[in-house]
């Protein structure tokens, strides 16, 4: 009887402890996204949590491990989507513009993420390059690239020779402008990009640039 009660009591434990730290990096990523990295208290996570200072100390270690966790688990769910995209069945120019519209649909959907990048490059990615989880991850999304590249090149559809993390970086910073430039955009030229009757809009001009990028006549340099 005992033999069975235990395991059953353990593996109770286990579920509880993972529920306990999934809900403290859930509070824990809006406060970080809320008030920055210096401005978010561990006391507050916990008063928001179903647990102590002390448990949030003991699962990850004190605030800085903290955010770092958030962090990664922030970077995971886009890296679980790019894994799961599925281009292969696709001509290139299909598969590069359903990329950049998981980067925008993805970036739009999680705008406590873009709060959090933008927090961590204030404090110069140090959380970020301490993370041995995150260095790592890599990106999926780079993988997907080279290969698109390397076939549309090959079927003389892209007439660019480009490089996969400058294309990352050129769809990423559309999708992350619009997020996070939102407020000051809007205040500046009365326009929000996030207005719903524009979504489908930026959506195709995202596409529309890097395919007229990649697929430009290019001069000498």
């Amino acid at each position: 009887m005992t033999s069975v009660e235990e395991p059953a009591r353990s593996g109770e434990r286990i579920r509880d402890a993972a529920r306990t730290q999934a809900e403290i990096l859930d509070v824990a990523t809006q406060e970080f996204a809320r008030a920055g990295y210096d401005g978010a208290r561990v006391d507050e996570i916990a008063a928001r949590t179903r647990t102590t200072k002390r448990m949030i100390y003991y699962y990850f270690g004190g605030k800085e491990q903290l955010f770092t966790a958030v962090l990664e688990r922030a970077y995971g769910v886009i890296r679980e989507a790019e894994q799961e995209l599925d281009v292969d069945h696709l001509d290139p120019v299909a598969a590069i513009r359903r990329l950049a519209e998981l980067t925008f649909d993805h970036h739009e959907q999680h705008p406590d993420f873009i709060r959090l990048v933008s927090i961590e490059n204030i404090h110069e990615a140090q959380h970020i390059a301490g993370s041995e989880k995150l260095g790592k991850i890599g990106s999926p999304a780079l993988d997907v690239i080279r290969r698109i590249l390397a076939s549309g090149q090959e079927s003389g559809l892209f007439t660019a020779d480009v490089d996969a993390v400058d294309l990352h970086a050129m769809i990423s910073s559309f999708c992350f402008f619009r997020v996070s430039n939102r407020h000051t955009f809007g205040a500046l030229f009365g326009r929000d990009l996030l207005d719903g009757a524009q979504r489908a809009h930026y959506r195709a001009m995202l596409g529309d640039m890097v395919i007229a990028y990649l697929t430009a006549e290019r001069s000498a340099h």
